[in-house]
């Protein structure tokens, strides 16, 4: 979907600072979304992890920008338990001893944005473009790629589509390329004579 989530690409956000030996959890409650999500997909299976991922897409965005990574997968989940009736905005609030934010609701037209089955297959060596897809939905093709041209260098197995099944559709298994783009493909001011690799799948790409 469009979203302040699609950051790959964007400037003026600063640069990544890496901490050596950072631990997985600062605080025990970080690991809750990850337990609660387990429990809704694996043990009562009324939702699916490109489902959560949707639902962090849909967090309102300045709240995405000031909330910390695992506050996001909370509430995509917390979310999601409320969508799919297994409890309710009240029982979670009075539960949490407060009010709970939750992400917006699913665009109306979500479905129907999701990319078609593409037959079209390619090898590596083939010079593809990435179609110009815009969707309200969830998508997992970078919008930094959207038009651009690449070439495949590798063929990765068969995998579920994620943009059918984050709308609970049918599964959809299809390959993913792994498509070198030149930098400047991307972005003229970019340095010469480099090059980054992204995987795509079938339905996102076309014969160049």
């Amino acid at each position: 979907m469009e979203g302040i989530h699609d950051m790959g690409g964007k400037k003026g956000y600063g640069a990544v600072v890496m901490k050596l030996n950072e631990p997985v959890f600062h605080q025990s409650w970080e690991a809750l979304g990850y337990g609660l999500g387990a429990i809704g997909i694996d043990l009562l299976q009324v939702f699916n992890w490109d489902e959560v991922r949707h639902a962090i897409e849909r967090i309102e965005s300045k709240h995405y920008l000031t909330a910390s990574y695992y506050e996001r997968v909370l509430i995509g989940v917390a979310s999601l338990f409320v969508e799919k009736g297994v409890v309710t905005q009240a029982e979670l609030e009075q539960r949490s001893g407060g009010r709970f934010l939750l992400s917006n609701p699913v665009a109306v037209n979500a479905v129907e944005k999701v990319p078609v089955p593409r037959s079209e297959c390619f090898k590596v060596g083939d010079y593809v473009a990435v179609r110009d897809i815009h969707s309200s939905g969830h998508i997992r093709m970078p919008a930094y790629v959207r038009g651009k041209r690449g070439v495949v260098v590798h063929i990765a197995p068969s995998v579920s589509f994620p943009d059918a099944s984050a709308h609970s559709l049918p599964r959809r298994l299809e390959p993913t390329y792994h498509v070198r783009f030149e930098v400047q493909e991307l972005w003229a001011d970019a340095d010469e004579n480099t090059a980054i690799i992204v995987d795509l799948w079938q339905s996102y790409l076309e014969q160049a």
